[in-house]
Formats: structure tokens, sequence, C-alpha cells
């Protein structure tokens, strides 16, 4: 099997318990590797004095329960000032155990006492231990913990889309994908620069850092295993690159490439893309609109931009819809796809609307996408 081929998605579970109990060196090598390259989103984590006064909560708790263990048992310890231990006794024992200071002027002396020092007392103080020293644990486990998530992300991860660039094409397209309802969890940023990776991971998205038209980097994003690969660089040539590297690497995913010049267009199509879209000239085309027509180019950057006010969907025909004529849809149909033709609104052959169409329609947006 080669290294960039994975186990199915149910074995993910087991591939990580396994992990956590023996991993071979190439395997550590790759998950650290792999954990020093990839940005995962930030957790949700609380502010750290509240974190703080959460661990002193805990602290207290552990004190309380032993002291409350010590009282209710008071007969079976033995104070050597007085003779009795009381309640004052039974929390200052507790403090000086706990802390494992251990003066010995207040001492188990019964068997039961002492069984209950051996089975309940060591695990509250080792638990006490754990609470206040958990910022430096933290602090130690962190690397692991990072090597885990990273670790299961790489085993769960299917059919996504992979977003080759996070500048302004990049973040761009990923607001559109999300307002399309593509999950974040479903979409991971690669970039070179570790700036862009970082501000990826910040909004929610799991984040590649490397050069991607190298093979090594574009493994740690699962490409293998993405259904979409959008690449937008910032040069044409390294686009190329990148479309050579990713087709080779995946020959099922669809693969859109941003372009500066029509004329490498031809080019990318060898290298592998299904769609090139060339964002000088078509930026061109929209300034000449404006000058002739600025209504006419606010309604195409309205139909650009998903939830402003018109959208431009794809969608599957309804079971209503179907039989009948596009102009009797409910929003207004601009175009279908029927196998692999493109039939216009304006085309003879499209009739009415048959199974397995998908029409092209223009519809207003939603309340919750404008929000």
């Amino acid at each position: 099997m080669r290294d960039h081929e994975r186990k199915p998605a149910g074995t993910g579970q087991l591939s990580l318990l396994k992990s956590l109990w023996y991993r071979s060196r190439a395997e550590a090598h790759e998950d650290a590797e792999a954990g020093r390259s990839i940005t995962m989103p930030l957790q949700s984590a609380l502010p750290p004095l509240q974190q703080v006064l959460r661990r002193l909560a805990l602290a207290l708790l552990v004190l309380a329960l032993t002291t409350l263990i010590v009282y209710l048992d008071q007969d079976g310890y033995k104070d050597s000032s007085d003779g009795s231990v009381d309640f004052l006794d039974a929390a200052y024992y507790a403090t000086v155990t706990l802390s494992t200071t251990g003066y010995g002027d207040v001492t188990p002396v019964s068997d039961a006492a002492r069984l209950v020092n051996i089975l309940l007392i060591t695990p509250l103080r080792v638990l006490f231990l754990i609470i206040l020293v958990g910022t430096t644990l933290e602090v130690l486990t962190e690397r692991t913990r990072q090597q885990v998530r990273v670790h299961r992300w790489r085993t769960r991860t299917r059919n996504h889309v992979v977003v080759v660039g996070y500048g302004t094409k990049g973040r761009h397209a990923v607001e559109t994908l999300v307002g399309q309802g593509i999950a974040k969890e479903q979409i991971v940023v690669v970039d070179a620069q570790r700036r862009a990776a970082l501000t990826a991971g910040d909004d929610g998205l799991v984040a590649v850092t490397g050069d991607a038209t190298r093979s090594e980097t574009l493994l740690r994003a699962e490409i293998h295993n993405a259904a979409r690969v959008i690449v937008a660089p910032q040069r044409d040539d390294t686009a190329t690159l990148v479309t050579l590297t990713a087709r080779q690497m995946n020959r099922r995913a669809t693969i859109v490439v941003a372009a500066r010049e029509d004329e490498n267009v031809p080019l990318l199509k060898q290298s592998g893309a299904d769609t090139v879209i060339t964002s000088s000239s078509s930026a061109g085309r929209l300034l000449g609109v404006s000058m002739v027509s600025p209504t006419v180019a606010r309604t195409l950057e309205d139909l650009m931009t998903l939830g402003s006010g018109l959208d431009l969907v794809e969608r599957p025909v309804t079971s209503q819809e179907m039989g009948q004529s596009p102009r009797a849809c409910a929003d207004l149909v601009v175009a279908v796809v029927r196998g692999k033709d493109l039939l216009d609104f304006a085309d003879p052959r499209l009739t009415h609307l048959k199974i397995g169409d998908r029409v092209i329609a223009v519809s207003r947006a939603t309340v919750a996408e404008q929000a």
C-alpha cells in the first residue's frame, strides 16, 4: 500500500486508539511533521482567570472531601497535642497531607483509618497535586494533544475541499463555499505563509503550511481523498505546478484554478484543471460593463455575491417541477444542465424538465443568508 493511501473511515477510531498505545518510528515521525505544519481550528476555552478559579474550586472541593472523610473517622486518628481530633484538626490533617507536608502530629492509628488513607486519601492527594500543577501539565501535553487531533482529523477527512492559497481569492472562495452550505470542517487551506495559515485557523479552518507544489504538502492536506480542489495562488506558474501535482495525486477530483492571464488558460487545462477563471480579464469585463451600464454591473456583482440579494445557484429539479417548462419554476431559470450538455433558456430542446436535470436559476437570498 502506498504511503498516501489511507484506511477506510470506519477504522479511524481503532487507528486512533492504536496510535495512543503503539506507533512505529516512521508513524511517529510522520505525526510529528504533520503536527508542525497543520494548524487546527482553535477550540473554545475559558478565559485564564476563569480557568484558575475553576481549578481553585476543584482543589477546595478535594480538600473539603478529605476533611469530611477524616472527621467522620475521627476516632481512628490521634493528635499528639491533646489526643483527640476535632473538625479543625481534620481540616489541618487534610491540608498537610494533600500538600505532602506531613508534620506527623495528627496520625491515623486505627486499621480503618489507615485503610481509608490507602484507598481514599492517597488518590485524593494525587488528584489535588494534579489540579495544582494543571497549567504545567497542559503545557507539557499540548504537543501530544495536537498530534492526537491531527491524527484523528487525517483518519476522518474524506470528500473535502482543498483551497490552495488563502489570499483575497482564497478567502472569498471559502466564504462562498460556507455560504452554500459546506461545513468548515470539510474545507482545508494550504498556504506557504505561516501567517495565512494562522488566519485560516482563526477562521475555523484546518490549514497546512507548506509549498503546495510539493506532493508531501498536499498529502498532509489529504488531497488524495478530496472531492474538489481550488487553486488560487498569486502567480500563474505556481498555479500550473500545483494543478499538475494535484491532478497526479487525485484523478477524480474537480479542480478549479484562478489565473491572471488568458494566455495561460490552455496550459492550465492541459495540466488537469477542469475550470479556469481568469481574474484579470473578468475584472476588465466588469469594468467595461460598469462604464456602459452601472446598473448591469451592480446586478452582476449582486449575483456573484452570495446572500446579498439575488443568488445564482445550481440545484436539482424538484418532483413538482418535473415535466414542466423551465418558465413554470418559482425561480428564474437561465440554463439547465442535462447530462454533459448545458442548455440555455432559449434552447429549442429545453421544452420541459426531466429527471436528473439540474437548473441554474436566479433566486432571492433567504433571510438567514443575508444575516
